[in-house]
């Protein structure tokens, strides 16, 4: 019997380690696919038309994702009549904000800023959900909102605070500033939209209203230069985005919600700024400078203590 026992708890010892590797290669993968959006954004650098980017990468999105929404719409889980506002303000916030900017954002300020000013996102939710009366902000949570902001401020000031008064500061830098409050704003209200539909499926209609929003603009930007806007460079970089930092992420990351629950696939965030560094570094050429680490580590340590009951 012993020995019966010694080979069973091996087994679970075993099926455990695999489920952990799985679990944390799952969760590198979710934030490696995250960053690429940052990436893109900064290695085609004006190149492809931005909000025309954006507009086919919602699209694709939204197509992928149709089937899930329209049985979902059919069975009233996602009743859109009484959602119609949300739904729209959710893809404003979320989808339009952080689209088209980033990507223009990309000419004048490196895939880590983006990253890093991203990762502030957490901090700015749990500071309106304050405001708001929907969470208590205790003493270690001030803490952590302190810290993360004097790493943003090094971060978008490159060590160099001084140049906040003279406004020297990248406006590639102030325009991931304006997206990751739009991104804060959309994860406050993405969360209260039919909540009883699925989360693929909410995304599938927010997709939708982000690719709307878009489309004027991008209807702008092809008339001016169809050449830029049809080349194989930006076809490939249209179903990549849809792809690569759409479907497959919001895809895992709710995967992840699902099997972990929502605080657990949290994670997500810290691994990004890494990922986004290291990805940065191989394929961008740009190595994190001590800036960097000292930002990210002052960004990822409020957030940390930020997310603390």
């Amino acid at each position: 019997m012993p020995a019966r026992d010694d080979a069973t708890q091996s087994k679970t010892a075993e099926s455990d380690l695999r489920a952990s590797l799985l679990a944390m290669l799952g969760f590198v993968l979710v934030a490696t696919a995250q960053v690429t959006n940052m990436i893109l954004a900064r290695g085609l650098a004006g190149a492809v038309p931005p909000f025309t980017l954006a507009f086919f990468r919602w699209t694709i999105i939204a197509a992928g994702l149709a089937p899930l929404a329209i049985a979902e719409v059919r069975s009233g889980r996602l009743p859109l009549r009484g959602n119609a506002l949300p739904i729209l303000a959710a893809g404003f916030l979320g989808m339009f904000l952080c689209g088209g900017p980033v990507y223009i954002a990309g000419i004048t300020t490196t895939a880590i800023n983006i990253a890093l000013i991203m990762s502030l996102s957490p901090i700015v939710v749990l500071l309106l959900s304050r405001i708001f009366g929907l969470e208590r902000i205790g003493g270690l949570q001030l803490l952590g909102m302190a810290l993360a902001l004097l790493g943003a401020l090094l971060v978008v000031s490159k060590g160099h605070l001084r140049t906040f008064v003279e406004l020297r500061t990248a406006s590639g830098d102030l325009l991931v500033v304006g997206a990751m409050l739009g991104w804060s704003g959309y994860t406050l209200v993405q969360s209260r939209v039919a909540t009883g539909a699925t989360l693929l499926a909410r995304i599938a209609a927010f997709a939708a209203a982000g690719a709307l929003f878009t489309l004027p603009i991008a209807i702008a930007e092809i008339w001016r230069a169809p050449q830029s806007a049809f080349t194989s460079r930006a076809l490939g970089a249209y179903l990549f985005a849809g792809l690569v930092p759409g479907l497959f992420a919001y895809a895992g990351f709710a995967y992840l919600g699902t099997r972990f629950g929502s605080v657990r696939a949290s994670i997500v965030l810290y691994l990004g700024p890494i990922a986004g560094a290291l990805l940065s570094w191989a394929i961008l050429g740009e190595p994190p400078t001590l800036i960097h680490l000292i930002g990210g580590t002052l960004i990822l340590g409020g957030v940390w203590a930020s997310l603390k009951k």
